[in-house]
């Protein structure tokens, strides 16, 4: 079954004015320059220098080489259209040792480029922390080191003091749930632990840190607008009304909320916890902790992939059966009523508030400029154009929407994967470092320049 998209793709009416259609990018992921003028080892760089960590041996020493081609991107954005780009500090480039001397020559750098955003039209959206922790850091316990926390809410309002007279939006943290399970759980991404009980630490001191982040930031200016970007998926029963897979998606959906609930609502699931307690897993704290954990958002960062489909056995044993119409190469499967229906799920879950889709994105991997310089993405295409409309129908439910960041501006290191998943709506060949805008990326203009009012197929 193929996913079949009708241009043009009429969705009723344009979005609410003021609604920001951006792209998203990660420091790591596209800056490059691993040791120029005073950056610091991060773990990323550690984990991608040792072997067997990172697909094809590959690192982010070079990635887009965008921290010397900062001025050519931000020109393609402007050229897309964009009203807002979505981008990540590096820790280590503004404090080498992750606390104490600042680093001028890399605050400079993000100075430039906010600076650079601005003379362009573009709104910075700025996130603290995605993954780059300081290598300096992690030899002091890293994230398991219930410090970290502190020394992550001085190098917020070092970044804040800087670039918060211009910066109107924060991040504090990317994904914090994928933070503590795939480095701390799964050990797939840096720093590469492989134990549940670490993991839950660890996430709590992430808690802890977003917490005293958010306090830091309002100290400097008050006026900021704040947030955290969580991953959250759709659960969804694979037989419809099935018992059995009900409960798989509740059970699913109770450990999901182990990574919202302190931070939404200032504490753990009780079900959850009480099986943590039980296993040995549950993570120590002291009170108050959650309380700081909870500190009042102005908008939840959302980013979004895929659903999943769950499966109950009569022995216990749950499944996730891939029943997508299809998926990127990366296997993800395609739903786009997944992002409308977790948008319902999280507004009926955690009240109005204000959110902004932060990713959303596909991957495939054989994409390359033809003869004549174009690149024919079109399953990107209908990703997107799918997925724009779900948010119309997820504002037009009532969903309090503020913006949309495609996930990614172009092509980039994808962490434990390298560079073969390609989720650009530019194309980047690593080789020469030429960019070219794909058919996707003209799609997106249009999407930006009408405020999602059409959505018609590049010719």
């Amino acid at each position: 079954m193929k996913t079949k998209v009708g241009f043009p793709v009429q969705i009723g009416a344009a979005f609410p004015k003021g609604f920001l259609w951006g792209t998203a990018t990660a420091s790591y992921q596209i800056e490059g320059s691993w040791k120029a003028d005073g950056k610091g080892e991060s773990i990323w760089d550690r984990f991608s220098h040792t072997a067997g960590r990172v697909d094809r041996g590959e690192t982010g020493d070079v990635a887009c080489d965008h921290y010397k081609r900062w001025r050519t991107d931000l020109d393609l954005m402007k050229s897309m259209n964009l009203d807002a780009y979505r981008f990540s500090l590096s820790w280590p480039r503004i404090l080498p040792e992750g606390r104490g001397l600042v680093n001028r020559k890399g605050l400079d750098f993000y100075d430039r480029l906010v600076d650079g955003l601005l003379a362009r039209g573009i709104e910075p959206l700025v996130t603290l922390y995605h993954w780059d922790l300081p290598q300096a850091l992690q030899d002091a316990g890293g994230w398991l080191n219930r410090r970290t926390a502190d020394w992550f809410a001085e190098y917020a309002a070092v970044c804040s003091k800087r670039l918060g007279d211009r910066v109107r939006f924060w991040a504090t943290i990317n994904e914090p749930n994928v933070v503590a399970y795939c480095g701390y759980q799964g050990g797939f991404h840096a720093p590469g632990v492989k134990d549940k009980a670490t993991a839950a630490q660890v996430f709590h001191h992430l808690m802890l840190a977003h917490g005293r982040a958010v306090r830091a930031l309002r100290a400097t200016n008050k006026n900021l607008k704040i947030g955290i970007c969580p991953n959250i998926m759709m659960l969804y029963p694979s037989r419809a009304g099935h018992p059995g897979d009900l409960q798989a998606v509740r059970e699913r959906r109770d450990s999901e909320r182990w990574y919202l609930d302190p931070f939404l609502l200032g504490k753990y699931p009780t079900r959850q916890l009480r099986i943590a307690e039980r296993e040995g897993w549950a993570p120590l704290g002291k009170p108050g902790d959650l309380k700081e954990a909870a500190a009042p958002l102005d908008f939840l960062g959302i980013n979004y992939y895929f659903s999943l489909f769950l499966k109950r056995f009569p022995n216990g044993r749950t499944m996730e059966p891939k029943l997508a119409p299809q998926s990127t190469d990366l296997g993800w499967p395609f739903w786009p009523d997944g992002l409308r229906d977790m948008l319902l799920w999280v507004t009926q879950t955690y009240g109005r508030r204000p959110l902004v889709i932060t990713e959303n994105g596909a991957a495939y991997f054989r994409e390359k400029p033809s003869a004549a310089g174009r690149v024919r993405d079109g399953n990107r295409v209908k990703y997107l154009a799918l997925h724009v409309k779900a948010l119309r129908e997820a504002l037009d439910r009532g969903v309090n929407l503020r913006g949309y960041c495609c996930w990614s501006f172009m092509d980039n290191f994808e962490w434990s994967s390298g560079y073969q998943p390609r989720f650009g709506l530019v194309h980047v060949d690593f080789k020469t470092q030429k960019r070219t805008v794909k058919d996707s990326g003209r799609f997106y203009a249009q999407v930006a320049a009408s405020n999602g009012a059409q959505l018609r197929e590049p010719e």
